[in-house]
């Protein structure tokens, strides 16, 4: 395959590695296998299995073609093909429509990380702002985990991720990194290999990270400040907190060193189901290496207390000063460092701040006229949506899906496949790949900026986000305004030129921008980034513009008023009950993302089906054998899937993996059935690892059903 030409892109999935990726290009139209890009220094050449084979997406038979118009009732799947003419000016048709009956905030604009593409996923809020619809308050993602790391440092940055090669110990807190973040692996896995460096891996069940790890701490869901604050205290005890470091970059160490005396391991041993010994272990090799490098996760956050916890565990490498040392130190994200200039492309000379916003995780409530998350506004009547599957993906499934089948609300659903929530759309568009279409992306979990040129045609019909809102546009009398006439490379160009980061020629010969910060700042060695230049353990909630802050027209969220002020144990979580004695974590799969590669057919065959991981002393309990159908359920519905017996998690906590569609679960209605959409303090997110339910096993006259 010498002769293959390779074509140069950036992967465009929710996911923090954006890895730099190499293309077989068989023809104009066709992909063959695809590779980590070697020269890039955190692709370094290793990438998932699920986007090696990807032309398993881009030429499955099974990709939406042509427009669509719904015949006959929502959900039965009835369609006419129409011309992409004749389905935009229906579209805008009915914009104006409700728009006319309403006012402009009635039209909800709906997107998420589908691509991670700055032109072709945020282009929606240009039309959005030029169009005075609602916004979006985007709340699946970095809410509570942002909130809690900006609580200590000031800025959403941190170590070099590369430097997970130079530490001596890397905790992995509450992500399974081998199987959603693989280059994690590649830089911790060189570390033990060149110096013997240890892993520490924590989280709800035995993951393939844990498997991974010299040392695997396998706690309940929701106690991760418990386990963060009993390290502390055993730091503080045992003489391993650094005191110049403490009194130079911290802010009150002395009051932080009061409250943990109470917090001791015997303590957590009761809340996190860990052993004193464990707790210890832990401690001490934190206190007794000072190059450990924390890998902060999104996993242990998705809590009612996930910010809480995600401050406490950033805490612990500041009482160790940790951050001084090369290999030293916190990551979670970068998002900080790009300073990429999208005001073009969203359209932010538009934007009306009076103009309401929506939670998209509660969008299930929105549909069905909630006046709380409606903020005194007209009901939605025109969802317009790309990027996303809500359907599928958002929590409290049996309401949205409710919402959805409203014959007054006319649904457009810019899509790959028929997805969950396409079938219930009113009009269908077919969307373009990645390796379509022109993008840019910045690398949350990384340092580089990464260009995504078009390397292959599409087939005849789908067409790119950013075509599908210029054409609306132009229906809807602002194609005229600022942005609304750029090609997707005129738009990179114009910010990249914008943000002094060179121009698109210059990137596609680079291919990538290493953006890191020098090693003093992000190692924060001239200072946090607050005004007095500490570290915050005392955190301050509210009073200033964190990323993730809800707008001015939602204000905060949750019962932020009872945050407590130093790392601690907030008992907010959704407790396990008499009634609902198990707690579910709804976790990633090693062969999706979200629900990306649900349709593939490898990922599906490697994932087989939705399962319920059970302990085997509680499926005993339940006369529950490997591979029967059992139900889970709470006050939002219930659920039936296959068990598998598992001993790698702690009592009383299930685990449902991956975000399979809805029809491959034996009743039709996925596993976010069962998760809520309260809102965490103070910033909002999703709290989808924190369910309490009820199990049971089903009866032979359904498992004959099914």
């Amino acid at each position: 395959m010498s002769n293959v030409e390779i074509g140069h892109t950036a992967c465009p999935h929710d996911c923090p590695s954006t890895c730099a990726l190499d293309v077989e290009l068989l023809s104009p139209t066709k992909i063959g296998r695809i590779r980590g890009a070697k020269e890039n220094s955190y692709t370094a050449g290793v990438i998932c299995a699920k986007v090696a084979r990807y032309s398993e997406r881009v030429h499955n038979p099974e990709r939406l073609l042509k427009p669509l118009v719904r015949k006959g009732s929502k959900g039965e799947g009835n369609w006419q093909e129409v011309s992409w003419s004749d389905a935009l000016d229906l579209i805008a048709e009915r914009f104006q429509k409700a728009e006319s009956k309403y006012d402009s905030t009635t039209i909800w604009p709906y997107f998420f990380a589908g691509t991670m593409g700055l032109v072709q996923r945020d282009s929606i809020n240009r039309l959005r702002h030029a169009g005075k619809y609602s916004g979006q308050f985007s709340t699946f993602c970095t809410n509570t985990a942002a909130t809690g790391y900006f609580a200590g440092t000031g800025r959403i940055a941190g170590v070099d991720p590369r430097e997970m090669e130079k530490s001596d110990l890397v905790v992995i807190w509450g992500t399974n990194a081998a199987s959603t973040q693989v280059n994690v692996m590649t830089h911790v896995t060189k570390a033990r290999k060149d110096h013997h460096a240890r892993i520490v891996a924590i989280d709800v069940f035995e993951s393939a990270t844990v498997r991974q790890a010299d040392l695997g701490l396998i706690l309940r869901p929701g106690t991760d400040a418990a386990l963060a604050c009993a390290v502390m205290h055993i730091l503080f005890r045992d003489g391993f907190a650094d005191w110049n470091y403490l009194e130079r970059y911290s802010d009150d160490p002395h009051g932080f060193e009061r409250h943990l005396k109470t917090k001791t391991p015997q303590w957590a041993a009761e809340i996190t189901g860990l052993s004193v010994e464990e707790i210890e272990t832990f401690a001490h090799w934190v206190g007794t290496t000072k190059r450990t490098f924390f890998r902060l996760g999104y996993g242990f956050t998705r809590q009612r207390n996930g910010a809480v916890a995600m401050h406490a565990a950033l805490s612990v490498p500041a009482v160790t000063g940790a951050w001084q040392y090369e290999g030293g130190g916190a990551f979670f994200s970068n998002a900080s460092i790009f300073a990429l200039n999208k005001n073009e492309v969203e359209g932010t000379a538009f934007f009306d701040p009076k103009i309401r916003s929506l939670d998209q995780s509660k969008i299930g409530r929105i549909l069905l006229g909630d006046q709380e998350t409606l903020y005194g506004g007209p009901p939605v009547t025109v969802l317009f949506i790309q990027n996303t599957n809500p359907a599928n993906v958002a929590p409290e499934q049996r309401l949205i899906r409710k919402g959805l089948a409203r014959e007054d609300l006319f649904t457009v659903v810019h899509e790959q496949f028929m997805t969950d929530t396409a079938k219930m759309a009113d009009v269908v568009l077919p969307a373009t790949m990645f390796l379509e279409h022109d993008d840019i992306y910045r690398a949350g979990g990384q340092q580089h900026i990464l260009l995504g040129p078009k390397l292959i045609e599409p087939p005849l019909g789908p067409k790119p986000n950013l075509y599908v809102i210029n054409e609306l546009a132009k229906r809807l009398g602002f194609g005229h305004m600022a942005g609304f006439d750029k090609t997707a490379i005129e738009l990179i160009d114009n910010m990249l030129r914008a943000s002094h980061r060179g121009t698109y020629d210059e990137l596609k010969k680079k291919r990538w921008l290493d953006v890191q910060p020098p090693f003093e700042r992000a190692h924060f060695l001239n200072g946090f980034a607050w005004p007095d230049k500490k570290f915050r353990f005392k955190a301050r909630w509210t009073g200033y513009k964190a990323p993730d802050t809800p707008p001015d027209t939602m204000g905060y969220q949750g019962p932020y008023d009872e945050m407590p002020d130093f790392p601690d144990q907030w008992d907010v979580i959704e407790k396990a009950d008499e009634e609902h004695p198990f707690k579910l974590v709804t976790s990633p799969a090693h062969n999706f993302l979200n629900s990306t590669f649900s349709e593939s057919p490898t990922s599906l065959l490697k994932e087989i089906r939705p399962t319920l991981m059970i302990h085997p002393d509680d499926a005993a309990i339940y006369e529950i054998a490997d591979g029967d159908l059992v139900e889970i359920g709470n006050h939002r519905g219930s659920v039936a899937l296959h068990a598998k017996l598992f001993e790698g998690l702690k009592r009383r906590v299930v685990i449902s993996q991956g975000l399979f569609a809805n029809s491959s679960f034996v009743r039709g209605e996925g596993i976010n059935v069962l998760t809520g959409a309260d809102s965490p303090a103070p910033n909002g997110g999703l709290a989808v690892h924190d369910i309490k339910v009820w199990l049971k096993k089903l009866e032979n006259s359904e498992k004959k059903r099914h």
